[in-house]
């Protein structure tokens, strides 16, 4: 059995469990209050904590006022993305790439698809698990800069970890996982476009990335595949 994942009781102060209530709605405007959360994942080569900087929104079909043409979701309910079809606070694990795997919170209402990608963060426990697992960064900066790159250091593995439970935190494929909260949202956050999607989907119409103002851990930005700003 795996402990339950815990940190540095300093790294939570301020910051309160995330509930179902507290993800429950649209991806949109959920995201900008987990910036400055924490996720803690514990495996067997213990607690790896995440201080999240930059967060990007993705709404499922019939999910908000406008279909999203950048969710994994747009087309309805599918083996792939189930999870996010299921209670907030879940996480929806998927394989960029065919390599990377890539962590989501689930959150949204009852009955819709929706899910919060955490593109960036700051390794605040577990440095020397991370960096195990991260032997290519250079920097401890880059340990959990990038989508792919937070994934690895907290030890997900898709399809294993896909749908793991970060409110009550029960052991899933050798890994708990827990997620904290800011009591409000941050006054720093910055928001434009998604990085790196295709299409309108990529554009200032959805200027649905989130993330910590000057903060060294945000990915560099990338415009998608026939995206732009005169888009």
């Amino acid at each position: 059995m795996i402990a339950r994942a815990g940190v540095v009781p300093n790294l939570v102060r301020g910051l309160v469990p995330a509930t179902r209530a507290a993800l429950a709605g649209l991806p949109v405007e959920v995201a900008p209050r987990l910036l400055g959360g924490v996720l803690a994942v514990t495996t067997a080569d213990g607690t790896v904590a995440v201080r999240l900087t930059e967060v990007e929104a993705y709404h499922g079909a019939g999910t908000g006022d406008a279909p999203d043409p950048g969710s994994h979701a747009r087309m309805g309910r599918t083996a792939r993305n189930a999870t996010m079809w299921g209670e907030p606070g879940h996480l929806y694990v998927y394989l960029s790439h065919g390599i990377h795997s890539c962590v989501n919170v689930v959150c949204g209402p009852a009955g819709t698809a929706g899910g919060i990608l955490l593109r960036g963060g700051e390794v605040v426990e577990g440095v020397d698990a991370a960096t195990a697992r991260r032997p290519a960064a250079r920097t401890a900066r880059d340990l959990a800069r990038g989508p792919g790159r937070l994934g690895e250091a907290v030890g997900f593995r898709h399809l294993h970890h896909d749908g793991i439970d970060a409110v009550t935190g029960l052991e899933q494929a050798g890994a708990v996982a827990r997620l904290w909260l800011p009591e409000a949202v941050r006054a720093d956050i910055v928001r434009g476009p998604r990085v790196g999607v295709a299409g309108v989907a990529g554009t200032d119409a959805f200027p649905w990335r989130f993330w910590i103002d000057g903060d060294p851990t945000v990915s560099a930005f990338r415009w998608g595949r026939g995206a732009g700003p005169a888009l």
